[in-house]
């Protein structure tokens, strides 16, 4: 993969994952949050990924931003192999392609200005390249995304879910190729956690931005056309249009659903047999009794 300087990259970008591993050292013996996760994003698609708390995505989410390099395995983001990019070429991307929402809304904010002021903030921190169409006016991006009538007002005067939606704004304020989002709606009344839902799918409608959202909310994930559930550090399960899909990893390995491991818990021996609309998991015991 590249490690050449980072330049522009179209609106949408793919995402791949090959085999990701992430060790946190510890004086205890290292704690491990990814185990080989693999996953392949579509430029301007938009995923949810869903999973228990500890159960590595937001660690996911953190090597994809560049904030973290991963043990073992490749994050591509692009043609650009994130683990392979110096430090300034990381710094690079992040102020130039990739957008980053942290989960309270008021870190990724400035409390003292008005919504238009932080759209504009957000946008003077782009390293821009000469040849970069420059950045939409902040007042008519909110008006593009529904809310106009906040650009005035003061960030710290506004309601979770308003700032929220300022917030997402400013994250699309730069033209991402990605954006990535770290629990969104986490403690938002229903009706803000809709409007916020409503705002993020706009945002990927109309800016075609490829949008990976971080969220255990089921009602924001099934607002996804796709969602990925992490489980042990690993990729356990997709949806797709609301059907929820076992995946096969690039090493053969598949995780159960939890409802399936209660009938066939860990250590069964199961014989695997090949037939014409796929493969079936029999338990040879219970053959014998029936």
């Amino acid at each position: 993969m590249s490690s050449a300087p980072v330049g522009p990259l179209l609106a949408g970008v793919e995402v791949h994952c090959d085999s990701v591993v992430h060790l946190y050292p510890n004086s205890g013996g290292d704690v491990v949050a990814l185990r080989g996760v693999d996953l392949d994003v579509d430029a301007g698609e938009a995923v949810a990924l869903l999973g228990p708390s500890g159960s590595g995505k937001s660690t996911l989410l953190a090597l994809l931003a560049g904030l973290l390099r991963p043990s073992s395995g490749h994050v591509v983001i692009g043609t650009h192999d994130l683990g392979r990019l110096s430090n300034h070429q990381l710094l690079q991307m992040r102020s130039r392609e990739i957008s980053l929402m942290l989960q309270e809304p008021m870190r990724n904010l400035l409390g003292f200005g008005t919504a238009e002021q932080n759209i504009g903030f957000a946008q003077r921190g782009m390293r821009r390249q000469r040849t970069d169409p420059p950045p939409r006016r902040p007042v008519e991006l909110l008006e593009q995304l529904g809310m106009g009538p906040l650009a005035g007002q003061t960030v710290a005067t506004l309601s979770g879910g308003e700032q929220q939606r300022v917030a997402i704004a400013a994250a699309a304020a730069t033209g991402p190729a990605l954006m990535l989002l770290d629990e969104p709606t986490s403690e938002l009344d229903r009706a803000s956690r809709d409007l916020v839902i409503e705002l993020l799918l706009k945002v990927h409608r109309e800016l075609g931005t490829t949008l990976i959202v971080v969220t255990h909310d089921p009602e924001v994930a099934g607002a996804m056309p796709r969602t990925v559930t992490i489980r042990d550090g690993r990729v356990g399960a997709e949806g797709r249009q609301g059907v929820e899909y076992a995946v096969v990893g690039r090493d053969g390995s598949v995780q159960l659903p939890p409802d399936v491991m209660e009938w066939i818990p860990a250590g069964t021996l199961l014989r695997v047999r090949r037939h014409s609309a796929g493969v079936d998991l029999r338990n040879p015991e219970l053959e014998s009794d029936g």
